[in-house]
């Protein structure tokens, strides 16, 4: 099955570096990797431009201009070039495990999208990870909280099943959904502007649609990049719209991915 890889980023290639450094080192590649950039400066795009080299893979790199957090747009952009039938979607500052393609890929089922976990690296370890340039953890690792979630146990993951309610633990840093059911609930909605909710409110409307929730325990691991938190100016705004898709059940979004089609 082919699969695309999304990587949301914004102006931090040293974490970006990590990021892309862990693809390399994926026991199952995905089809092809897109950078998602919601606007960022020529050094994130150079460093991508030396992944190009280093990859076996097409790399595309879909970027538009700095007018604030735009994440939900950047999104649409990215997975409308997709090729892959499969969307798998992480951060820009969430180092994947080595299995974590093969992971997302082992349980993609139609009608079902997937997230997982992520394991906290803390601030003070900053510092180490960035001159070690370190992409490997495992529960005994300095620097992470949250470690129980690095235990990479695929058997014990089977025990986790799909789910028709929509689960607080999903984050839109570590999840995966057919490039389909994405177009059928027409992708993002970009009345999301500033930082939050507009993941969440993605998946409930998967849910409006029908679409069942498997998470990912035990495997598809990612190692989340502490950084300062992002201005919630836009939280207030972005809660009513996700209210009123709560209210309604809404499926589709009224300004989604259909533009980039």
């Amino acid at each position: 099955m082919k699969s695309s890889l999304i990587i949301a980023t914004y102006n931090w290639p040293e974490a970006l570096e990590l990021v892309l450094k862990s693809v390399v080192n994926q026991k199952t590649k995905p089809t092809e990797v897109i950078i998602a950039d919601d606007g960022s400066s020529e050094e994130t795009k150079s460093l991508i431009d030396i992944f190009k080299s280093k990859l076996n893979i097409p790399i595309k790199h879909i970027w538009h201009e700095d007018k604030g957090f735009r994440k939900a747009e950047i999104l649409n952009k990215a997975i409308a070039s997709a090729t892959g039938e499969y969307i798998i979607q992480v951060d820009g500052d969430c180092i994947m495990h080595p299995a974590f393609v093969k992971d997302h890929l082992s349980f993609a089922k139609k009608g079902v999208y997937l997230f997982g976990s992520r394991v906290n690296i803390q601030k003070p370890y900053l510092d180490v990870l960035f001159s070690k340039q370190q992409t490997f953890f495992n529960i005994f690792s300095r620097g992470i909280k949250k470690r129980t979630r690095s235990l990479h146990f695929p058997f014990l993951a089977r025990f986790y099943k799909a789910q028709e309610k929509f689960s607080s633990k999903y984050r839109g840093c570590n999840t995966s959904f057919f490039k389909s059911d994405f177009i059928e609930v027409n992708g993002y909605d970009e009345n999301f502007v500033g930082w939050g909710r507009e993941d969440s409110e993605l998946a409930l409307r998967f849910h409006n649609k029908g679409l069942l929730a498997r998470r990912l325990r035990y495997k598809g691991i990612v190692y989340h990049i502490y950084h300062q938190e992002k201005s919630k100016d836009n939280l207030e705004k972005n809660d009513v719209i996700e209210q009123e898709t709560i209210k309604s059940k809404r499926i589709l979004s009224p300004k989604g991915v259909n533009q980039y089609l």
